[in-house]
């Protein structure tokens, strides 16, 4: 399974990329900015979703809205 950002580029386990949009957090108040680094990200069984931790709480972000960087 191949997991690809919105780029085309391979993703894998421990990779570091960054967020190519604004986006709302289910359940939260929070919103997640525009060019977010996200360090060692973890790939799930969907190949279209990736998790990672960002401020301390575990997210599942769509591999649509990342970029590898």
């Amino acid at each position: 399974m191949d997991v690809k950002d919105s780029n085309g580029n391979v993703l894998s386990d421990g990779d570091t990329v960054t967020l190519i949009k604004d986006l709302k957090v289910r359940g939260s108040s929070t919103t997640l900015k525009r060019g977010t680094v996200v360090k060692k990200i973890r790939l799930t069984d969907n190949e279209d979703e990736v998790d990672c931790r960002i401020n301390g709480s575990s997210i599942v972000l769509r591999t649509e809205f990342l970029k590898k960087g």
